[in-house]
């Protein structure tokens, strides 16, 4: 297996949740062809690719009926199950573990770590810039694609609150989600301080030539 391709194939990967991750890997993408400092765009590229390959553990699959077409949601719920027996039921601690079976660089599991919207705090005062540029591009794309930082933050929090789900985006009291937000504020403000781009140049439009080229980004 050596493009996000045949290894989306390969674990039985919902098509939104490809698209999702290919989204975000193309929002790090641009972020980094565009930053004027030293990082390591491979490392961003590749950890977005693969930040939520658990993620399926999740999901509500009777949220977004239309996500699981053509299959349906039996073949999905099977799939759910599969990955349950494997790996538990815990999703980013699934995600860490198909991380190590792909072989992954230590620090490429170390941002896919980092990416949560309850670390933020702590990757604006602490983490790589590689880990910074993840969270953010995580942060910009929703369910439907890409949205500014607030909007998807926001639609985050609603969804996840209308169906009770145990997300850390949800479960923080309103105070605390306020403070967290300010911190993706902050890694935003810092993040294109240091680039030629703005936060509204990156958008869906923009970022659709780079997701057909990342579904063949070859993995080394």
């Amino acid at each position: 297996m050596k493009t996000p391709r045949e290894i989306y194939a390969h674990y039985k990967i919902l098509p939104a949740l490809q698209l999702h991750q290919l989204r975000v890997a193309a929002v790090g993408k641009m972020v980094a062809e565009h930053f004027s400092g030293d990082l390591d765009a491979h490392t961003i590229t590749l950890a977005c690719l693969f930040h939520d390959m658990g993620n399926i553990l999740k999901f509500d699959l009777t949220q977004f009926p239309e996500f699981l077409e053509p299959e349906g949601a039996k073949y999905w719920s099977g799939i759910k199950a599969e990955y349950a027996e494997k790996y538990g039921t815990d999703q980013h601690a699934a995600t860490l573990a198909i991380a190590r079976e792909l072989a992954l660089p230590d620090a490429v599991i170390t941002c896919v770590d980092s990416v949560a919207f309850s670390k933020a705090e702590a990757t604006l005062a602490e983490g790589s810039w590689e880990q910074k540029v993840c969270e953010y591009a995580d942060s910009r794309v929703a369910p439907y694609g890409i949205l500014s930082l607030d909007e998807r933050l926001r639609e985050a929090r609603e969804r996840y609150m209308k169906r009770k789900g145990e997300h850390d985006i949800a479960l923080v009291p309103e105070e605390r989600f306020e403070e967290i937000v300010a911190a993706e504020r902050g890694i935003e403000r810092m993040i294109f301080a240091q680039t030629s781009l703005k936060p509204e140049d990156i958008t869906d439009e923009s970022a659709a030539p780079l997701i057909k080229e990342l579904l063949d980004y070859y993995i080394e």
